[in-house]
């Protein structure tokens, strides 16, 4: 079995890393589509406050459900769904994807 770090396994890890199909890319309203966390991290970064506001309100936040349904980290999906900032989405996901690649080695 796979040393856990994180409380995940490094394959776990790569699998978070990996590109979904793409028929499961999100599509940032008006804006780029996005395929693997990288990608996201770079997105909320850089879509217009208004872009972020269409996908996270206080009742919804896309981008925590897609990453819970399409790419299966959980933890990550927790922490973004408390976020309302593209400034707090931005650092949670940089931070989560900082861990995937250190545990991924």
């Amino acid at each position: 079995m796979a040393k856990r770090i994180t409380g995940l396994t490094g394959e776990e890890a790569r699998h978070y890393l990996c590109d979904c199909g793409s028929e499961q890319c999100f599509w940032v309203n008006n804006g780029p589509i996005i395929k693997n966390l990288d990608e996201l991290a770079a997105a909320i970064k850089g879509i217009t406050d208004e872009q972020f506001a269409h996908h996270v309100t206080s009742d919804r936040n896309d981008f925590s459900k897609w990453i819970a349904e399409v790419i299966g980290d959980m933890k990550l999906s927790k922490e973004l769904s408390k976020v309302r900032s593209r400034t707090a989405a931005t650092r949670k996901v940089n931070e989560r994807l900082a861990a995937l690649r250190k545990t991924a080695s």
